[in-house]
């Protein structure tokens, strides 16, 4: 995949995050942002920041949490998964953010 795709791609998937964090921010302590470049910062206040980023250079999804740093690849079935774990990107996000809001969200479908 050539780099303009992966950029396609990774918009719409980043738009999809972004539908789910607008609804997840009714029940939720958080502000979130979308910035330029192909990144969504979130704001927990006190839990601090996650960030979730396009990594084109890697063709990956990025997100920095206190957890940890997390590379996601798009795989075949369209899924953006761990390239450690294999957790979906959807899963891991409703995870930290869950763990730096101090509230349990569900990932997307």
């Amino acid at each position: 995949m050539d780099e303009q795709e992966f950029m396609r791609r990774a918009d719409a998937c980043l738009a999809r995050l972004e539908g789910w964090l607008e609804q997840a921010s009714d029940t939720a302590d958080f502000d979130y942002e979308r910035k330029t470049g192909g990144i969504i910062e979130i704001d927990c206040g006190a839990g601090g920041k996650l960030i979730v980023n396009c990594h084109g250079a890697a063709r990956e999804i990025w997100l920095a949490a206190r957890s940890g740093g997390f590379h996601f690849r798009l795989q075949e079935d369209g899924r953006w998964c761990d390239t450690r774990s294999g957790e979906a990107l959807e899963v891991a996000l409703a995870r930290c953010l869950s763990e730096q809001c101090g509230r349990e969200l569900r990932p997307s479908n």
